[in-house]
């Protein structure tokens, strides 16, 4: 990094004025592509989710007191106002905590901005082609964000998707409202000033909560800044701003540049299994250690997750008592993982799997062992059995090279959360709007569709 002084460099217009640039015909065929995949893996997420307690919560105490009719509740009856829609729709699409991520931005990208925008798009009549390209100018712009404030936000206890997301929210409605340059200022200082989220809040209806709270905020920032409401428009450089209290590094203009030509919404990692996403290499190394061995479980006298430091303050809680806690547990899903259990179902992560003797027994034989020497998305696993040493890595952070396949397993992924509601024959007819999004004539359609085979 330069010695170049932060607070000479304007860091938020010179990412607004990459991130407005962006337009449909300009965007690479492979970030098209990957945005179809994202929006088919939030609504799969959300159709889930929407089943669950917090979804409940949220309406009861939330949709319900407004008496709104203006915008629908993905996979419910109930409607709500397009901020609580934002609010509800997104919360429910983090309950499993099954939704994408990405490592630039070091949280969850899609989250926060597609409830924002679908909630935007059925009061506005956006095209489906319009919300796809919002979306992508929502996840460039966290996902640059992310990148330039560095790693430390994240150690030091944010959590980006609830901080970070709230700006790729608020750039995402921006961009399906036309602002102008000055109006996208404004809403991303608000967007700024609202940012929250802390990682203490993790194996709790927090986390999700913090993805509500994003989309919800950041479609409110950019409504008012389309009023003419005022913020700070230097928020992420200034003194006291985003960087400055949320221990960002400082972004100097050859930062900025570094990622010029990328379109980071290409390096989205989707999840297969229902858990915090750094659990998933343990969960991998794990899982084939027993698919290319012949292991009882009862035999395995102990086991050693060699992972990155830094997990230790995400997803260690060392004896989780609820589905919840299991999923922020590389204990327990590693001995889930050792045991068989399907970890891509979110119907394996309940209270009582979690308790149950068999995955409690072999859990309280692992041991997590810090290493420095791997990235946070790699690990190793060592299985003791006898005089067996059974060893076995992965590393949970490459994209996906095949885009065709990935359709197809994500397609698998949809179905396997959305046919128990919508059934199968609406469950395919979601998948494929979800997959043509930008020939849809309005964008309202996903949600419309969603709900005629899912909230009756």
């Amino acid at each position: 990094m330069s010695e170049e002084n932060a607070g000479s460099f304007a860091a938020t217009r010179a990412i607004v004025e990459r991130t407005r640039a962006i337009s449909w015909d300009a965007i690479p065929d492979e970030a098209r592509e990957v945005a179809r995949h994202c929006i088919l893996d939030f609504l799969g997420v959300a159709i889930a989710g929407s089943r669950e307690p917090l979804a409940d919560i949220l309406v009861r105490e939330v949709a319900s007191a407004e008496g709104s009719r203006e915008c629908a509740l993905i996979g419910r009856a109930e409607r709500a106002s397009r901020l609580s829609a934002a609010l509800i729709n997104g919360a429910a699409a983090h309950a499993l905590d099954f939704d994408d991520t990405h490592t630039s931005m070091g949280g969850h990208p899609s989250v926060p901005v597609a409830p924002a925008i679908l909630a935007l798009a059925e009061t506005t009549g956006a095209s489906g082609r319009e919300l796809a390209e919002a979306l992508i100018a929502g996840i460039e712009f966290e996902c640059r964000l992310g990148a330039l404030i560095g790693n430390k936000h994240y150690a030091i206890g944010f959590h980006s998707t609830g901080t970070i997301g709230t700006f790729g929210a608020a750039a995402a409605c921006a961009r399906l409202l036309n602002l102008d340059e000055d109006a996208w200022l404004r809403a991303i200082g608000l967007a700024g000033t609202q940012a929250a989220g802390l990682k203490s809040g993790f194996g709790t209806m927090a986390k999700p909560l913090h993805a509500g709270r994003s989309a919800s905020n950041g479609l409110l920032s950019a409504i008012l800044a389309r009023g003419g409401y005022t913020s700070n428009s230097a928020i992420v450089e200034t003194a006291q701003g985003f960087g400055a209290t949320h221990a960002g590094e400082p972004i100097t203009r050859e930062d900025v540049a570094a990622l010029d030509g990328r379109f980071l919404i290409r390096e989205t990692l989707f999840k297969y299994h229902a858990s915090c996403y750094l659990t998933h290499a343990p969960i991998q190394a794990a899982a084939s250690i027993r698919a290319a061995n012949d292991l009882d479980p009862a035999a395995i006298d102990a086991v050693e997750v060699r992972v990155h430091p830094s997990l230790l303050g995400v997803c260690n809680i060392e004896n989780p008592t609820t589905g919840l806690e299991g999923k922020f547990s590389l204990r327990a899903t590693t001995a889930m993982a050792l045991l068989g259990i399907d970890t891509s179902s979110s119907q394996s992560f309940t209270d009582a799997k979690i308790s149950s003797p068999e995955v409690v027994s072999v859990r309280e034989r692992v041991r997590i062992v810090p290493t420095g020497r791997a990235p946070s998305t790699r690990a190793e696993v060592e299985v003791k059995t006898g005089a067996r040493r059974l060893r076995a890595e992965a590393d949970s952070g490459v994209p996906w090279p095949d885009l065709a396949a990935q359709r197809i397993a994500l397609t698998k992924k949809f179905l396997g959360l959305a046919v128990p509601i919508a059934g199968i024959t609406g469950a395919k007819a979601i998948a494929d709007a979800a997959l043509n999004v930008d020939a849809l004539s309005r964008a309202s359609e996903l949600v419309e569709l969603a709900n005629r085979h899912c909230a009756g």
